[in-house]
């Protein structure tokens, strides 16, 4: 089981066509930051349906697209 599991349950779960979900917010679905390895990570995203668009550093949010 992947340590970002939960996170996209919560995306399969809610069924959106996108999600921008702010570093906070993810932090409140995984209960830790994300760090560099969500890069290695968003791949399995696309097991449940959707992929990383855009991560913003600067505005620190992630954007979730449906496949």
């Amino acid at each position: 089981m992947s340590k970002y599991e939960p996170l996209w349950g919560y995306l399969k779960e809610n069924n959106k066509d996108m999600y921008k979900l702010s570093y906070e917010e993810i932090k409140d679905i995984l209960g830790f930051d994300i760090d560099h390895s969500f890069l290695t990570y968003k791949k399995e995203a696309k097991e449940y349906g959707y992929e990383v668009g855009k991560i913003s550093m600067k505005e620190k949010t992630v954007i979730f697209n449906k496949i």
